[in-house]
């Protein structure tokens, strides 16, 4: 049965992608869906890149263990902050902006807002990178609910998920991507809810299990009674870390943030933001408040010999088989969807702001679309390969992988770009210190953490604090540097102060 449902999922999925081969035919259909993308399939597709096994296995596990049902705060922080903050900040400005610059990619914009040809190269090269650790964690996840269901060895999950991710992507592109992430995202709605209360079930139902939780004592963390249930948890501060780096620094993040460039119009932007909103609500918050309950399984679980990752799939492995189907469809639509919005990022960011008019001069749009498909093969393929490394390396946490991920792109591209749709007098040299510290301190927090505060020693909490410190650093940097063309600035945002008539539904008239 469980091996059906796989093969039905895997055929679904190809099947979509070779069908969405017309809407490839060129780079602005391949990477942007031709920006005609509705409200349903856009708020989907941003909020399946969001979550994936990172979330489900890695983050449900570690912080559900550390910080019990207080875990809580960190789903509904995506929500608020990740999701509807993120669409009614950034959607409508960004979707008219980049369009009005005609950029596709994050480096491609901030390449034509500032006239910058390094600038554009530099974000490049720091998505490229960092893209690939975060890439990486997403087979790791996969790899341990794959071994729980099937007994299946960790390189043949790799090798089909990158195979299968693949095809459907160098197929049909984005739209490919984002008919597929609505899919996804409906398997991953009913599955965490399925999961949830058959999970509960197991342990006498809701009450019964709070009740469980709050007998759960641990001295090494906290010798308060109850703190597993509590409404804050044991470490409130270190908790509103997790909530920074996992909310706002989607705002940041190059694959995110391009969601908002296929956007179709105005009602897009309103019906998804609401979409969008419910979907973490239930996705992330049921992921965190059903880690909240791993310590109700302490006697099943070592996690000083097995990690965080073990928590999840210890929670999971005595349901029925078909739930079980359900949980590896669930994390697998979650990872592949976060897997191939990566890759064209990734990918287009790579062909669109390196190599064309840098290497290879008068890149045509068919060669250029040639290019992205080839390095989504390359990106896939050395991801996968990172992964395999990864997993018998020393970094065995998934957490920490997506922390410095996120803490690099997020701390280097948050603020520059927050600040170049809404404020004017953002300079150039205030985008590349931004740019330096972000990518700077993740890179020294992997290296050599012990030089750092002991506070910023974990990827969670060094990155939310590059998210943070960016959002001080570029209008401090931008009001001690010179000023901005005047020009340049003022045909940025000319777009803003265009002129549409609407219905009195819309706007009330004088």
């Amino acid at each position: 049965m469980k091996l059906v449902v796989l093969f039905l999922y895997f055929a679904v999925m190809i099947g979509i992608g070779l069908y969405c081969k017309k809407h490839a035919t060129d780079v602005n259909g391949f990477v942007l869906g031709g920006r005609s993308v509705g409200p349903w399939l856009t708020a989907f597709a941003y909020g399946t890149s969001y979550f994936s096994a990172v979330v489900f296995v890695g983050y449900a596990g570690q912080f559900g263990w550390k910080y019990g049902i207080a875990a809580t705060w960190a789903g509904i922080g995506n929500a608020i902050i990740g999701s509807l903050l993120a669409w009614v900040i950034l959607g409508r400005r960004t979707r008219i902006m980049t369009q009005h610059l005609d950029s596709a990619t994050m480096p491609q914009f901030f390449g034509e807002r500032f006239n910058s040809k390094s600038l554009k190269i530099a974000a490049s090269v720091i998505i490229f990178i960092f893209l690939i650790p975060y890439t990486a964690s997403l087979y790791n996840g996969l790899s341990r609910l794959f071994g729980m269901a099937f007994n299946i060895d960790y390189s043949v999950c790799i090798i089909l998920m990158a195979v299968l991710t693949a095809i459907y992507v160098i197929a049909g592109g984005y739209m490919a991507t984002a008919i597929n992430d609505f899919i996804q995202g409906i398997i991953m709605l009913f599955g965490i809810s399925t999961i949830i209360l058959a999970v509960l079930k197991s342990k006498g139902g809701l009450m019964s299990a709070l009740d469980g939780l709050a007998r759960v004592t641990d001295e090494s963390v906290a010798s308060t009674p109850g703190v597993f249930a509590s409404f804050l948890g044991p470490d409130p501060l270190n908790l509103m870390f997790v909530v920074i780096l996992t909310s706002l620094g989607t705002w940041g993040l190059p694959q995110m943030v391009q969601k908002f460039y296929a956007i179709k119009n105005e009602e897009a932007i309103k019906k998804g933001t609401i979409i969008s909103t419910l979907f973490a609500l239930i996705v992330a918050g049921g992921c965190y408040f059903l880690g909240g309950f791993g310590r109700l399984f302490s006697d099943q679980i070592d996690v000083a010999a097995n990690g965080f990752d073990s928590v999840v799939p210890t929670m999971l492995q005595n349901l029925s088989p078909m739930l079980i189907a359900l949980v590896v469809i669930l994390v697998l639509s979650a990872s592949m969807s976060t897997l191939s919005s990566l890759v064209i990022a990734s990918s287009s960011t790579l062909t669109i702001d390196f190599l064309k008019d840098n290497f290879i001069k008068k890149m045509s749009d068919k060669k250029q679309l040639l290019y992205i498909r080839v390095l989504v093969v390359v990106f896939i393929a050395i991801s996968a390969i990172l992964a395999l490394i990864q997993y018998k390396s020393s970094v065995t946490f998934i957490a920490q992988l997506m922390g410095i991920s996120w803490g690099a792109l997020a701390g280097s591209f948050l603020a520059p770009f927050l600040y170049s749709l809404y404020w004017k007098g953002t300079t150039r040299i205030a985008c590349w210190v931004s740019f330096i510290f972000g990518s700077g301190i993740m890179i020294v927090d992997m290296l050599a953490p012990s030089v750092l505060p002991e506070i910023m020693r974990s990827p969670i909490n060094c990155g939310a604090i590059a998210m943070l410190a960016g959002l001080i650093i570029v209008p401090v940097v931008s009001l001690i540097t010179p000023k901005p063309d005047k020009n340049l600035v003022e045909n940025a945002f000319v777009c803003y102060e265009k002129t549409n008539v609407v219905s009195q539904k819309t706007a009330l008239g004088k």
